[in-house]
């Protein structure tokens, strides 16, 4: 039996190259997994549509390994790849994409491709936001403790406890099974509250969410207290004395423990999001199974330990209802994330050392042994030949977090992205192939050229 190796194909390079091209490349690499998107895409002006390679709010320096009508960035417009089923939504507030005139002109080609890559033996999969339907409402976005909206978010999720998203779920899924009933399963992206920058990292203080918290019993005054608290001396009230234990490894270890012991409010918001992101998965698995039968795949992205404790996910949690789930070792946004939070505490905390705010959020995010930083400089998005500055230990270590906490009832197959220069990328591929994992998971074909697709072939066949 072939091991596990997925790869994540944008519906672009599928009418750029062709469903037979894409398929022989993916062979070459030796998948047995595909999941792509059901939209379909054309070149655009600038300011229309929406930019690839994605800009991470406007941090991002991608580029494309393999053009994409001639570009490695572009500005592109995009059309479902299918005749939604309006009537599927009645029960929700959120309307389906609107089909137009790039689904009659190339929607066709994503059946022909999911039925081509069935016919070669792979499982093929839809990977989709777990949380966001076409134009979010303010009212289901997720509230810092004060009530307030997030500033500058990365991704635009919505609440995980809205009911309004929820309804969505089961709308959309039935929608896709009945137009691509043959798939293997769907790929929720982000059924959690994403941390990439630090007002992220305080979500969500909303009424969905206080709603469910206290119909389960959760004292959701005290967590809302507790998290304002905290997200006031982060943003005013911290300073370099406060910085020095989580600067150290172990001395941080034990500072983070201390803080949990001392605070009953921010552990149970930490367990509150935990909760939420097990019954969001509720959710996903109820609607594939109402709509697809038994026989369907629920494989749920995830960040990697110990961003869960902030994004909620919870790996053991997750077993009861997923088949699979790809923690993500996205290290150039890992890399990126010390950048985000130094860059706003610097701002908002007067007379703190750089290096120190540097080195506490590497220790933080677990991204080495030996953190020998000297300021916020030294991390940032790397560019698109740079080596990411995550090395080796970390990534196993993490891997090995996410097996042990998981069990046996759920396959661990973390998702390494693409982007990068050869070498590094070959450095974290191999990493995660000799790691013990069930399998591997590669994002995005597009940044996956000719040398690298040799490479992953060489390793995995």
């Amino acid at each position: 039996m072939k091991r596990f190796l997925g790869i994540t194909v944008l519906g672009d390079f599928i009418l750029n190259e062709g469903v037979d091209g894409v398929l022989d490349n993916l062979e070459k690499c030796g998948a047995t997994a595909v999941a792509c998107n059901p939209t379909v895409t054309a070149p655009c002006d600038e300011g229309e549509g929406s930019f690839q390679p994605p800009s991470d709010a406007g941090s991002s320096p991608r580029l494309f390994d393999r053009p994409l009508w001639g570009k490695r960035e572009l500005w592109v417009r995009s059309g479902t790849s299918y005749e939604p089923v309006e009537d599927f939504y009645r029960d929700t507030p959120y309307a389906p994409r609107k089909a137009n005139d790039l689904t009659a002109a190339h929607g066709s080609v994503i059946g022909q491709f999911v039925d081509g890559a069935l016919e070669r033996g792979m499982e093929v999969y839809f990977q989709v936001g777990a949380t966001q339907p076409p134009g979010l409402r303010e009212e289901d976005v997720p509230r810092l403790p004060d009530g307030s909206l997030p500033h500058n978010r990365m991704a635009e999720t919505g609440s995980l406890a809205s009911p309004a998203i929820r309804s969505y779920i089961h709308a959309y899924v039935r929608d896709l099974l009945n137009a691509y009933p043959q798939i293997s399963g769907l790929r929720p992206d982000w059924p959690e509250y994403p941390c990439y920058k630090l007002d992220e990292a305080f979500q969500d203080f909303g009424p969905h969410a206080r709603a469910w918290a206290e119909e389960r019993g959760f004292d959701f005054e005290s967590i809302q207290h507790e998290g304002a608290r905290l997200y006031a001396l982060l943003h005013g009230g911290l300073t370099n004395e406060h910085l020095a234990d989580w600067a150290c490894a172990e001395r941080g270890r034990f500072a983070l423990i201390d803080a949990l012991r001392g605070s009953s409010g921010l552990y149970d918001w930490l367990r509150l999001k935990a909760a939420l992101s097990v019954d969001l998965l509720r959710e996903w698995r109820a609607a594939l199974t109402a709509y697809g039968g038994e026989g369907k795949k629920l494989s749920a992205n995830a960040f990697m330990p110990p961003y869960t404790l902030f994004t909620g996910f919870d790996f053991a949690g997750a077993a009861r209802y997923c088949d699979a789930a790809s923690p993500k070792l996205y290290t150039m946004h890992w890399s990126a994330m010390v950048e985000f939070w130094g860059r706003v505490l610097i701002e908002r905390n007067e007379g703190l050392d750089e290096k120190l705010v540097a080195r506490a959020l590497a220790q933080l995010f677990d991204l080495g042994d030996d953190i020998d930083a000297e300021g916020l400089d030294d991390y940032g998005y790397p560019g698109p030949d740079e080596a990411h500055p995550v090395p080796d230990g970390c990534q196993l270590r993490k891997i090995g977090q996410v097996r042990a906490v998981a069990g046996e009832g759920m396959a661990v197959t973390p998702l390494v992205h693409g982007y990068g220069p050869l070498d590094d990328f070959m450095r974290r591929f191999k990493l995660v192939a000799g790691s013990g994992a069930d399998g591997v998971w590669i994002n995005r074909y597009g940044y996956l050229g000719a040398d690298k697709i040799e490479g992953i072939g060489g390793v995995w066949k």
